[in-house]
């Protein structure tokens, strides 16, 4: 299941909870600092020993069949390790939520409590789970007008395709934010829970809001069992994607791929964990009751427009990694965008796109330079290996859908507007040859030696601007019909170039 249900034990006495956590010496910085002192109870995500390797794919193996292998592995290794965690937090009376896809639990504990979970054998690390925020878009004070094929849409190639046939069909694509306005004109059509005469939102959607983060109530509430949109945000991304009203607003990259979607944020506040959650439902998407997990039903390549930052409490970099490690293990293509911090070098600093396994965007203007905002490399040292920002796409001025009625669009600027053009690439990509679904790093690679580049002047790290990669533009700017004309050559699939 995409995790298992949020449990309340009965209270028992803190000296109690001591004797029965205490089984190991405190590992010096296990614990947050953030959670040493303070009063009540406060979320924590306890961190406890990740899965051996993943077990490799057979030669000839259905993808499917595989994604279910890997689940099973993980899913075993976190019930061995979690059992007798989970059942003295039962015992005390300690709320909790087990992750199979990281091997950890979220829970809500004293001080006291937590100071005892991080001495407890097993546990590697004890991280605050304290809210997170968005990378923020800007909304642009005049909106776009309709011009049929939107202006990012069309610079990185994808109407060539779709004069090909290739559209994004038999593909499932992912995205995870603030949710989705799933009955908007220009988005009913490719919701993968729509069978074009009624909805269905088992497998297809998850909401990973149980509690309100900020203050004030939610405009979806909580838990909601439809595809709802508290920000706004994330009916955009989705609608870059897929985006396609069938008349003048051809909003998306890949407008004949499936969407399903999970919600990570609450009004734009999310938290390690429920980032987690969400990667996790993206991994085996489950029903609405968190039961039936079908990997069979994953999407090829998921959409996360958001960051991390240290400022607002993200103060362990690798906290996310392991699971973006394991949902590109999976076959997925974990898009990230890079962030909107720039321009001034070493700016890329939020996960999860620092990680090497994370495919991460910068932002292109209309007149094909580099937007001012977009965060540049290159990532700090001990934290990734590989230049960053992978590929740029289109980020300014993008028009697509919104939640403010089922027939609105918006214009916004950002990196979370870039991040979704590269989704809808893989897409298209992918059904164009599918051959490629489950080959993370051939797509990614496509992607990367097809690119454009970008004129621009700026050294970062004293790496020259007409370098390739640099930290600026990275490999370039995406051209999704230069990349399927790449993954047609014969020579390139077998990888003899």
């Amino acid at each position: 299941m995409s995790s298992s249900p949020e449990r309340r034990g009965p209270a028992a006495p803190v000296a109690f909870l001591l004797a029965l956590l205490a089984a190991a010496p405190a590992v010096a910085g296990s614990l947050d600092p953030a959670l040493r002192d303070f009063a009540g109870r406060r979320a924590a995500l306890v961190q406890l020993e990740p899965a051996p390797a993943a077990p490799a794919r057979h030669p000839g193996e259905p993808l499917a069949q595989w994604r279910a292998r890997l689940v099973g592995h993980w899913q075993a290794h976190a019930a061995d390790r979690q059992a007798t965690l989970l059942a003295d937090l039962d015992r005390l009376g300690v709320d909790h939520r087990g992750y199979w896809l990281v091997n950890a639990v979220r829970v809500e504990a004293t001080a006291a409590q937590l100071a005892a979970l991080a001495a407890r054998a097993g546990v590697r690390a004890v991280h605050d789970d304290a809210p997170r925020r968005l990378a923020a878009p800007v909304e642009d004070p005049v909106p776009r007008a309709p011009t049929a094929v939107e202006w990012g849409v069309d610079r990185i190639g994808a109407p060539q395709l779709w004069a090909l046939g290739v559209r994004g069909a038999g593909v499932t694509v992912g995205g995870q934010d603030t949710g989705v306005r799933w009955d908007h004109q220009a988005l009913r059509a490719s919701y993968r829970g729509w069978d074009g005469a009624a909805a269905s939102h088992d497998h297809h959607w998850h909401d990973a809001i149980h509690a309100i983060i900020g203050t004030g109530s939610n405009p979806c509430g909580l838990d909601s069992p439809l595809p709802c949109d508290d920000n706004n945000h994330g009916t955009h991304t989705i609608g870059t994607i897929t985006g396609d009203d069938g008349g003048s607003n051809q909003i998306g990259v890949a407008p004949d791929a499936r969407w399903i979607a999970c919600r990570n944020m609450e009004r734009g506040n999310g938290t390690p964990s429920t980032y987690i959650e969400c990667f996790q439902w993206f991994v085996a998407p489950t029903d609405l009751a968190g039961l039936d997990p079908r990997p069979d039903l994953a999407p090829d390549v998921v959409n996360n427009s958001w960051g991390c930052p240290p400022s607002e409490g993200c103060t362990t970099p690798a906290i996310l990694e392991q699971a973006v490690v394991n949902v590109r293990a999976a076959g997925i293509v974990v898009v990230v965008s890079a962030g909107n911090s720039g321009s001034a070098c070493g700016t890329i600093v939020d996960p999860p796109a620092t990680y090497d396994a994370s495919f991460t965007v910068g932002s292109t203007t209309g007149s094909n330079a580099m937007s001012g905002f977009s965060s540049r490399g290159p990532v700090a040292a001990g934290i990734g290996t590989r230049p960053k920002p992978d590929v740029v796409a289109p980020g300014s001025s993008v028009r697509s859908a919104t939640r403010t009625s089922t027939t609105s669009y918006g214009t916004f600027s950002g990196t979370s507007m870039a991040g979704p053009h590269v989704a809808g690439a893989v897409a298209l990509l992918i059904s164009g040859d599918p051959r490629l679904r489950g080959r993370v790093a051939r797509i990614e690679k496509l992607l990367r030696r097809s690119a454009v580049a970008v004129g621009h002047s700026q050294v970062c790290a004293g790496i020259p601007a007409a370098a390739v990669p640099n930290p600026v533009s990275g490999w370039g700017r995406i051209d999704v019909h230069g990349a399927w004309q790449l993954a047609t050559d014969t020579l390139f699939f077998d990888e003899f170039e």
